[in-house]
């Protein structure tokens, strides 16, 4: 029987921006990351989890690993 597992990542890092207020540092922020300023690398891994997601009669709830 073949099974679909999904493994899922949760990157982190910390990164600088000059702004007037929050609502500006969330767009820079956001410009800097799409344009690939801001660069998460995936050695930077905060949290990891794993499930069967298909065949659906043998799906799991995500577990941590």
């Amino acid at each position: 029987m073949k099974y679909t597992i999904t493994i899922e990542e949760t990157v982190a890092k910390d990164f600088e921006v000059e702004a007037d207020g929050a609502e500006e540092a969330y767009e820079t922020a956001e410009q800097k990351y799409k344009s690939g300023e801001f660069v998460l690398d995936p050695g930077e891994c905060q949290f990891r989890q794993i499930a069967i997601t298909a065949p659906s009669d043998e799906a799991t709830e995500w577990r941590e690993f």
